[in-house]
Formats: C-alpha cells, sequence, structure tokens
C-alpha cells in the first residue's frame, strides 16, 4: 500500500498564497493519476484538482485561475499551488491517488481569514 502524507496547511489571509505538497512512499506506480480533494465544514467532499503521469490537468470551475496542481515525479511529490485566496477555500485538503487503485492521505487544514 503507498502511503500519501500532506503538508503545508495554515492560516493565511484573503488574497494570500499557500502551497501544498503530497509526498508518496511506499511501492508506487508511476503512470497514476493523482488529485487533491478538500471538504469544507458542513459541505461534501469535493474534487479540487487532479493530473495524470504526463502532466495533464483537470480543475473544479471555483479554482480555475487560483490554484495550480503539479508533480515532480523524480521526488514522488505532488503539489497545490493556491494563489488569491477566499475564505470560501477554507477546508481540509486531501490528496489521493485517483487512478489506478483510490486512496486518501490523512488531509491538512488549510484556513483563510477575511
Amino acid at each position: 500500500q503507498v502511503q500519501l502524507k500532506e503538508s503545508g496547511g495554515g492560516l493565511v489571509q484573503a488574497g494570500g498564497s499557500l502551497r501544498l505538497s503530497c509526498a508518496a512512499s511506499g511501492v508506487i506506480f508511476r503512470l497514476n493519476i493523482m488529485g487533491w480533494y478538500r471538504q469544507a465544514p458542513g459541505q461534501q467532499r469535493e474534487l479540487v484538482a487532479a493530473i495524470t503521469s504526463g502532466g495533464i490537468t483537470n480543475y473544479t470551475d471555483s479554482v480555475k485561475g487560483r490554484f495550480t496542481i503539479s508533480r515532480d515525479n523524480a521526488k514522488n511529490t505532488v503539489y497545490l499551488q493556491m494563489n488569491s485566496l477566499k475564505p470560501e477555500d477554507t477546508a481540509v485538503y486531501y490528496c489521493a491517488q485517483v487512478r489506478p487503485y483510490f486512496f486518501w492521505g490523512q488531509g491538512t487544514q488549510v484556513t483563510v481569514s477575511s
């Protein structure tokens, strides 16, 4: 089983930036699809962004133009660069391997103050 560990969450003011990291360990299948999800208080967990092993990306509409997902395969790490943050972005952010098998990291809290 691959393990995923998120880091980089914290407190930031509206309009600020934050970069989340997701480090993978274990036996890693590199031809995979990775994603970032988030769950805000009282809300369903939603997909924020996803990236294929070749770098093809997609994003939920609410973060397009503000967030960028990337990966460094040599470091077994996926990133989420979050710019122009809004209070509505406050959530627990989860890294996940989406394909070929789905599993989660433990999550990291992002809080955006107004």
